[in-house]
């Protein structure tokens, strides 16, 4: 079972069940784990959804023993990757935790998707349950989007995280850059003659909180596709720079695997292929919610400052569930 909107779209989308089609596709942060979701993507009548019969009762026992990490404990951890940083004189590098919701009795699935969908109108939204492992998100990170009749991609650079009100600092604007570089870098390969399309960098609000984006175009080659998105994934905004010793230090020192989180979701539908970043999300099981939130790393980062950003990453999923006590 899989309900969806697409970013700025209204309409809800599925698939169905009578088709041979792997239209949809999740992909781990590390590759190792993929979910293919049979049946082509069609649309669905609203009305359908609200009367569908739908009870967290139906997912699973949460029985991983994970102890979310306290406060000091992730500032410790993020102390000891600054040193790592400014040893190896990184970039950046992206730290991830869980924080775990356990105090309540049922989850309303229906209520909590909605709540996403109504204030998260300019991100991709998603309840996700296949019998065995369950996902709900919003998020507006476009890892790629591919039109099928004019070969032109689509992709994003996005980094640096504040709350609306604030104002930017060389902090965020400094973790920026590498990953706008990164994605420039990547598609000149894949440019040929065919000019690479780049925005000014702008804010990307997303709900209490906003970013730094920049936009990038071009016309690719149809087989060049698969290439693109294997270079691009993971970006600096999920892991860091350089991308392979990033992601041995990632799986050294974060407390738990990231499964699914910053990972990211393949849908094809008849005119496009698009991948998003599997960012602010949760997986739901019956008798706990795990959230899933990082932030990049630099050598300017403070790690009070770092923890209250994971803090607001968190609410973004959070604030929309709906529990029965």
């Amino acid at each position: 079972m899989i309900y969806f909107k697409f970013p700025f779209d209204e309409k809800l989308y599925s698939t169905d069940k009578n088709s041979n089609t792997n239209s949809i596709h999740f992909h781990s942060f590390n590759n190792t784990e993929k979910i293919d979701i049979a049946g082509k993507v069609i649309e669905k009548d609203l009305s359908e959804f609200e009367n569908l019969a739908i009870s967290s009762q139906i997912l699973p026992e949460d029985e991983t023993q994970f102890i979310a990490e306290t406060p000091e404990e992730y500032l410790q951890k993020l102390e000891e990757v600054i040193e790592i940083i400014k040893e190896n004189n990184l970039p950046k590098l992206v730290l991830s935790r869980r924080k775990i919701v356990k105090d309540f009795n049922e989850i309303d699935l229906k209520s909590s998707f909605n709540n996403l969908c109504k204030n998260y109108s300019n991100a991709f939204k998603y309840l996700f349950f296949d019998g065995q492992t369950s996902w709900m998100g919003a998020f507006s990170e476009v890892l790629g989007k591919y039109n099928k009749l004019t070969y032109e991609f689509e992709t994003m650079s996005i980094a640096g995280t504040i709350p609306v009100s604030e104002e930017w600092t060389e902090k965020e604007i400094e973790e920026q850059k590498p990953v706008s570089s990164y994605i420039r870098n990547i598609l000149a390969k894949y440019s040929y003659s065919n000019p690479i399309q780049e925005s000014e960098t702008y804010d990307h609000i997303s709900g209490n909180i906003k970013h730094l984006k920049t936009d990038f175009k071009i016309k690719i080659n149809p087989e060049d596709l698969d290439a693109i998105i294997q270079e691009l994934h993971p970006t600096p905004a999920v892991c860091g720079i350089p991308k392979d010793f990033c992601r041995e230090i990632i799986e050294k020192v974060e407390k738990f695997p990231r499964e699914l989180y910053a990972g990211y979701i393949k849908i094809e539908t008849e005119d496009y292929i698009q991948y998003f970043v599997n960012l602010r999300c949760a997986r739901l099981y019956k008798n706990a919610v795990h959230l899933f939130v990082g932030g990049g790393i630099t050598a300017q980062s403070n790690p009070e400052k770092e923890w209250q950003e994971t803090e607001l990453k968190s609410e973004a999923v959070l604030k929309n569930l709906v529990f029965n006590p």
